[in-house]
């Protein structure tokens, strides 16, 4: 499947601020499900941005305004081929060991009720098994409801309020999956939903988990299924603020208003 992305973020303050410093993990790497076309990662000023690749081996722009400034807007466009592969993610740059994925986070630490929704899933025999069953149970216990949460909300603060979004999603999956002593890690990306002409607020998050024998594979507990070739994957981490979108800092103060407009369409779609 061919897909393109749209995607436009603009922040606009009430007063200038001196100076903005951002990370952008916006950019997919590529693996046996999914080859570059064409990517693009830019700014207003119509400018190229300083890229690296980060600890986890997601490229990383960086984007930074460092004179007065009332507004700001960082561009993505860019085409995949993606393939299906039953959520399977093989030949993704990996500098880290699976095991460094068994550490909780602050974002991802458990409770007695997260102990107790892995505990429910532990019967399930092998760990593939427990995976599907987990995907299941965490959007069974936490309805998908926009402007629940936001993204300082731990696992266990959405659990206990029963609803939550894909971030959360992933992050109760994470939770109790290193509690099984499963590797689990948080993934952020993109997601075509089959219509051409919607625009989204915001990019889609859903978590991998290791299996021996597999790899990594793909959990979207939000969809309750593995990725599709409908997914593009842009970024992994512990947790969503290692593999945020877009994470930075400024000097000045200011009322922030930030937009945010998300894309997917099948190449061709919008000629």
């Amino acid at each position: 499947m061919r897909l393109r992305v749209h995607h436009e973020t603009s922040y606009r303050y009430d007063s200038p601020v001196a100076l903005a410093i951002q990370s952008l993990r916006l950019t997919p790497r590529s693996y046996e499900g999914l080859r570059i076309v064409e990517w693009r990662v830019w700014s207003d000023r119509r400018r190229e941005l300083p890229v690296f690749v980060d600890g986890y081996g997601n490229i990383t722009h960086t984007h930074a305004v460092n004179y007065p400034h009332s507004e700001a807007r960082v561009f993505v466009e860019g085409e995949v081929e993606t393939a299906a592969t039953h959520g399977v993610v093989r030949g993704a740059p990996e500098p880290l060991p699976p095991l460094f994925f068994l550490h909780q986070t602050p974002l991802t630490a458990p409770d007695a009720a997260i102990e107790a929704l892995a505990g429910k899933v532990a019967p399930q025999g092998s760990v593939l098994k427990q995976l599907h069953a987990l995907l299941n149970a965490v959007r069974d216990a936490v309805d998908y409801t926009l402007g629940a949460t936001d993204s300082a909300t731990t696992a266990a603060e959405a659990l206990a309020a029963g609803s939550g979004v894909c971030q959360d999603h992933a992050h109760i999956f994470i939770a109790c999956a290193r509690l099984l002593g499963i590797p689990a890690r948080y993934v952020g990306g993109y997601l075509w939903t089959g219509t051409e002409s919607r625009e989204y607020e915001a990019s889609h998050a859903w978590a991998e988990a290791f299996v021996h024998d597999l790899g990594w594979v793909g959990f979207d507990p939000s969809n309750r299924i593995c990725p599709t070739e409908a997914y593009i994957r842009t970024s992994v981490g512990l947790d969503y603020r290692s593999a945020a979108p877009v994470r930075g800092v400024r000097r000045g103060i200011a009322a922030e208003k930030l937009a945010v407009a998300v894309k997917v369409m099948q190449a061709g779609a919008d000629q």
